[in-house]
């Protein structure tokens, strides 16, 4: 089998990530803030995944990174936890439903009684934002804004520092959705002026699934969406600081986003963005070359997903045909972010997904290239 599904989650795991996953099992279970069993000396695991989170996202103080089970409850909690007495919440035609449904669902007696008015700012055909839109969206009026870095959809990466900038000028709060970037693309929360940043664990961070994390610049306080035990201060119902990491955290996946993290910066963001960005270009160039293949966009993508269509044939239909005839798995459909589609001319059926990760070998991004234009 060829993995090109990376998007959605990245296989295999580095090594160290399987044996670090293992070794929490094995060992006798602990958790946050609660003594370690037998007086044995144990790393403190959440303590070093933390350490190395804040390393790679430039957060000066790691205590402001709360541990999720993945970008959507860290999504869920930056948008429904946020309090702003601002009406307009600004977001892009790119984002995941891990934040269109938290708008539309999740906030939807707030807008309908109006103290809360969604704004969409779109994009072109490649998914890349209408910046002047974006500009004027962001008023006086505006209490947050959030950002898809990396379209899960057409990998097209956004000007995070610019439209961070145009945020903090005019007050407003900056979330940003580094579900695709976090582990590929650099970040730096104080240059890119990023109040919050949400991110999951099982895609560029190399750990598995039900992990993640959501920094909260220092001077934010959300409204916890989970009230419950944390192992300390437990006579206290009513804490001054909010809890935003309650019940018995995942352990043997917190061991594990350590250990993804630590792969990736010890190998280091520019080695890996060069591997992918060198894989991008073998596959845009190799099906832009196919006159019966039209691509999502002009341009090659900076980050590690991309969208084509075969004019005729379903995507689900291609889709079917790599994985059975060629063993090629891919991604097709909305991918979970319907209004990006509508700029695509894509809406009916969506798109065929191709999406890499510093784990793809060049060999296997030249086969889909083969196998996509034999069957066209």
């Amino acid at each position: 089998m060829i993995y090109l599904n990376h998007a959605a989650t990245t296989y295999p795991k580095p090594q160290r990530v399987l044996e670090a996953v293992a070794r929490s099992l094995n060992d006798v279970p602990e958790s946050q803030y609660r003594s370690v069993s037998c007086g044995e000396h144990k790393e403190d695991i959440i303590g070093l995944c933390r350490g190395n989170l804040a390393r790679l996202f430039h957060i000066e103080n790691p205590e402001r990174i709360f541990l999720t089970s993945g970008s959507t409850q860290a999504l869920n909690m930056a948008i429904l936890g946020f309090r702003s007495e601002r009406k307009r919440i600004v977001y892009t035609a790119a984002e995941h439903n891990a934040v269109l449904r938290t708008i539309f669902d999740g906030l939807k007696e707030e807008i309908a009684s109006g103290k809360i008015v969604p704004v969409e700012v779109g994009c072109d055909r490649g998914g890349y934002v209408d910046m002047e839109a974006m500009e004027r969206a962001v008023t006086e009026d505006t209490g947050l804004v959030i950002v898809n870095h990396s379209s899960n959809v057409t990998g097209a990466v956004q000007d995070i520092g610019r439209i961070g900038g145009w945020a903090r000028e005019r007050g407003a709060c900056f979330l940003v959705d580094a579900s695709q970037s976090a582990g590929a693309l650099p970040i730096d929360v104080e240059s890119m002026k990023i109040d919050m940043l949400a991110f999951t664990g099982h895609k560029g961070l190399y750990g598995i699934q039900g992990t993640g994390g959501l920094y909260v610049r220092e001077g934010i306080a959300l409204r916890p969406l989970l009230f419950g035990g944390t192992g300390k201060d437990s006579r206290i119902l009513t804490p001054e600081e909010p809890f935003y990491e309650v019940g018995t955290m995942n352990m043997p996946g917190i061991a594990g986003l350590c250990a993804g993290v630590a792969y990736v910066l010890e190998t280091g963001i520019e080695t890996i963005m060069a591997h992918e960005r060198k894989l991008m270009k073998t596959l845009y160039e190799g099906l832009r070359e196919h006159p019966g293949v039209v691509l999502c966009g002009d341009r090659q993508p900076e980050g590690c997903a991309l969208s084509f269509t075969v004019p005729g044939f379903p995507p689900a239909d291609i889709g079917y045909i790599l994985a059975g005839a060629y063993g090629i798995q891919v991604r097709t459909g909305l991918h979970c972010a319907p209004l990006i589609h509508k700029y695509l001319g894509t809406e009916k059926d969506g798109t065929v997904r191709v999406s890499v990760s510093a784990m793809t070998k060049p060999e296997e991004v030249t086969a889909l290239v083969e196998a996509v234009k034999e069957m066209v």
